[in-house]
């Protein structure tokens, strides 16, 4: 299997998409600088770097956010991860993610990308990369049961306007994103 409908995906994302301000578009045309020149941009070995994804998940009323404390960041942020050979797209992987960490079944996810971050992370290669990562909006349903993976130290629901202190600015960045999607589906 090969990861080259993930990559297409993200290319083709990318290319068309509309960033929201200059440095948003900055790190769009670097990442897709990045794509386009590796074939093995989306694979977890390639360690320059490579293409993650992952999905904030808004609670179905909209007014609370899912959060992973990360074993390795040690601090919460959205889920997500590596994209595996089976992903079709960039946004199943991310729904992907999603699901394996927060053990909600039915969850629904906006592909418009939500916006675009850039991390160095030392990951399952053992070594520091960086985690070019694709961000999206997913929304649980109202039954939504979360359940703790082995990815995570803990798993909670945060209130959108009460995040944990010491959040990540490109984490509170993506939950303004989230928010005023929600406003203007309304």
């Amino acid at each position: 299997m090969t990861y080259s409908g993930v990559r297409d995906s993200a290319i083709e994302l990318l290319t068309e998409w509309d960033a929201p301000d200059d440095g948003q578009d900055a790190l769009r045309q670097a990442v897709l600088g990045f794509l386009l020149a590796r074939t093995d941009s989306c694979e977890r070995a390639c360690v320059p770097g490579h293409i993650t994804a992952s999905a904030l998940v808004v609670s179905d009323s909209g007014d609370h956010v899912l959060l992973t404390l990360h074993p390795r960041l040690g601090r919460w942020v959205q889920l997500g991860g590596h994209c595996e050979p089976a992903d079709t797209d960039i946004v199943a992987a991310a729904m992907r993610e999603a699901a394996e960490e927060s053990g909600i079944e039915g969850l629904s996810i906006d592909a418009a990308l939500g916006a675009i971050h850039v991390h160095a992370l030392t990951c399952s290669l053992g070594v520091p990369t960086r985690h070019l990562d694709l961000q999206f909006i997913a929304r649980a349903p109202a039954d939504a049961v979360i359940a703790i993976s082995d990815e995570s130290l803990d798993l909670r629901w945060w209130p959108v306007d009460a995040l944990p202190d010491g959040i990540d600015a490109a984490v509170a960045h993506l939950v303004e994103v989230a928010c005023s999607r929600q406003i203007s589906d309304e």
